[in-house]
């Protein structure tokens, strides 16, 4: 879904501010093949932002479908 567009360059600096806000959590998982690896979850906090992100997404979407008369069966 055009993840694969985002480069490393950009991924872990959003990460890190993303662990820095409280929205995930890392944490280090030893790997045998090399150095720990690192993990991420997401928090209490995160779970509520993308609660709350994901209806203003809706609601924006609602707004423009009814700009373009976009009917909600389609």
């Amino acid at each position: 879904r055009g993840l694969g567009l985002a480069s490393e360059g950009s991924i872990y600096p959003i990460l890190s501010r993303l662990q820095r806000s409280g929205m995930i959590q890392g944490y280090l998982v030893q790997s045998t093949e090399g150095p720990a690896r690192k993990y991420y979850r997401i928090t209490d906090r995160g779970r509520k932002a993308v609660d709350a992100w994901t209806e203003d997404w809706r609601s924006f979407r609602t707004a423009v479908d009814s700009v373009l008369g976009v009917d909600d069966a389609s």
